[in-house]
């Protein structure tokens, strides 16, 4: 993060992400997040005047076009070493955050909405979603995959590595990415077979 006497909106919004990663939306307030970002509450709210959901929501979009820059630049040598990169950083984030954090999207995506609203950070949350299934699912049709086929593969993919995100937190152990790894690379050999 830069270090300067102001603090800048986006260290505000990475400051906001790492703290929902850890702990979950509803359970982290705003004065929390600016406290973390070792920002001034009235900083943040000078940002973010809409308050906690508007600041959530930035913070996903900006883990969702992190993530997408990274899977994107790997893509282009194919969807297996897309995959893979995509497990590297997940792997990173939880092991050097010593198990504590995972991904902010996923955080966001289980809270539960108030009855009849969807909040704009969960709208958010499957647009990110979205982004990273296309992107694979683009790869994998490049090399070879029908499009319905690379559309499944993607999706679950994406499910994958989210759910073995939280399994490795709650093991506190690699070993759930290490086995989904395998299986998720052989299937994509397998679509992307000519």
């Amino acid at each position: 993060m830069p270090k300067s006497s102001t603090p800048s909106r986006e260290r505000i919004v990475a400051g906001a992400a790492d703290m929902i990663s850890r702990r979950g939306l509803s359970a982290t307030s705003i004065r929390e997040m600016a406290k973390h970002a070792k920002a001034p509450l009235g900083s943040t709210y000078h940002y973010f005047p809409e308050g906690k959901q508007q600041l959530a929501t930035e913070a996903v979009r900006f883990t969702g076009e992190w993530v997408a820059r990274s899977l994107s630049r790997e893509l282009e040598a194919g969807p297996a070493e897309g995959l893979r990169a995509f497990l590297a950083l997940w792997r990173k984030i939880v092991v050097e955050s010593d198990f504590h954090a995972g991904c902010p999207v996923l955080a966001v995506a289980i809270e539960e909405p108030p009855a009849d609203e969807v909040p704009p950070a969960l709208a958010a949350a499957a647009e990110v979603f979205e982004q990273w299934e296309a992107l694979l699912a683009a790869s994998l049709r490049e090399h070879g995959a029908e499009a319905e086929q690379a559309a499944q593969l993607a999706t679950l993919v994406v499910a994958a590595v989210e759910g073995t995100v939280a399994m490795c937190r709650a093991q506190r152990s690699t070993k759930p990415l290490d086995r989904t790894a395998g299986q998720l690379e052989a299937l994509i050999a397998g679509a992307t077979r000519n």
